[in-house]
């Protein structure tokens, strides 16, 4: 039974007769995923989870058979243990539904002690982190586009995340995660595609067609990337200005996201469309906020050897950009200035490479 005969002495067992009391745990045994296979093309060898027959007997003598399961990482969505947290719990909420299929009796967790713990009566799941003292990043860049100049400090704040971001990508070297992230960038419902579709159906120039084409756009990226495995990085994962707190001097930082593994372009991305978002609407703001977007870039490169980061930038700017644009997160953005960002994001899904000097053309 390989690791199940400990599940069962240490969790397993104890558990379910505490699920149905005065019933007895008599066998546990690994299910295959094709219990009838042969040597025939039809022969299936692998499936999502790790499935457990587990034989009961009750008082009376009577048999009761469970199949309990547990998930196993995989390439096809469930690298991350939150994937397969996911698959657990909609499992549990799907099962229930459809008629004549088994029904879901309990779903949990495993400790590291190999204790199950149930949570059969959850609604959401929660997660607590000490409070963050600090002030958002995003209140400089209003400053700064306000006054259309930088101080010396802002270029050292600047400076300070380019350093930042040059040691936390270091690289992580996993093929199958490369191809997840890449994946996740243009397809998931966080990624191009999701935010696309979380779009009003009429927007200030950001009409459906316009959008369409964006997307078609997009896609071909996946596949210019997907093979650019080594590339593979630490990231934060959400390194906008709103996640990026100071107190005082002091960096700290919120939400990290996506598995904290991806491309570095990513997180440079994520900072970077904040400059041009902040400048955009305002009359002297890429006067302040231009001298800080160039320095973001230079001091990245001059801390960060990376001579594929202008391959790759586009799509992930562009993805930001949408997010920026889109009204559900940024209501007052103005048309025009909605319209000029897509713009860009046409602009850099149609090239072979990125320079930063484009952004200068938003605001001849």
């Amino acid at each position: 039974m390989h690791h199940y005969a400990a599940m069962d002495a240490l969790s397993l067992r104890p558990h379910l007769e505490s699920l149905y009391p005065r019933h007895r745990v008599v066998a546990i045994e690994p299910l295959s995923p094709d219990r009838a296979a042969t040597d025939d093309s039809t022969a299936k060898v692998a499936g999502f989870g790790q499935p457990v027959h587990v034989s009961l007997i009750g008082p009376d003598g009577a048999p009761l058979e469970l199949v309990w399961r547990t998930a196993s990482a995989d390439e096809l969505g469930h690298d991350r243990r939150s994937d397969r947290a996911a698959e657990a719990l909609l499992a549990f909420d799907d099962f229930a539904k459809i008629p004549g299929h088994v029904a879901p009796l309990d779903v949990g967790v495993v400790r590291h002690t190999g204790e199950l713990v149930s949570i059969r009566d959850y609604e959401e799941l929660y997660l607590l982190t000490p409070f963050a003292r600090g002030v958002p990043y995003a209140n400089d860049l209003r400053t700064i586009a306000r006054n259309g100049h930088a101080e010396e400090h802002d270029h050292e704040r600047v400076r300070g995340l380019a350093m930042y971001l040059a040691r936390l990508h270091t690289p992580l070297g996993d093929a199958q995660r490369y191809r997840r992230s890449i994946r996740d960038l243009v397809g998931s419902g966080e990624g191009i595609f999701g935010v696309i579709d979380s779009y009003p159906g009429s927007v200030a120039g950001a009409p459906e067609s316009r959008l369409e084409g964006i997307e078609r756009r997009a896609a071909r990226w996946r596949w210019r990337l997907r093979e650019h495995e080594g590339r593979l990085s630490r990231i934060h994962g959400d390194f906008h200005p709103f996640n990026i707190l100071f107190d005082g001097d002091k960096l700290v930082l919120l939400d990290a996201s996506r598995g904290t593994a991806g491309d570095p372009a990513d997180d440079l991305s994520a900072l970077a469309i904040n400059f041009l978002l902040f400048a955009l609407d305002s009359e002297d703001g890429w006067k302040g906020l231009g001298p800080l977007w160039f320095r973001l870039w230079q001091t990245y490169a001059e801390h960060h050897h990376d001579p594929s980061l202008g391959y790759v930038v586009p799509p992930f700017l562009a993805w930001r950009a949408l997010v920026v644009c889109n009204p559900k997160f940024y209501p007052n953005l103005s048309g025009p200035a909605r319209s000029s960002l897509l713009s860009l994001v046409e602009c850099m899904l149609d090239a072979d490479h990125f320079d930063p000097a484009w952004a200068s053309e938003l605001f001849r």
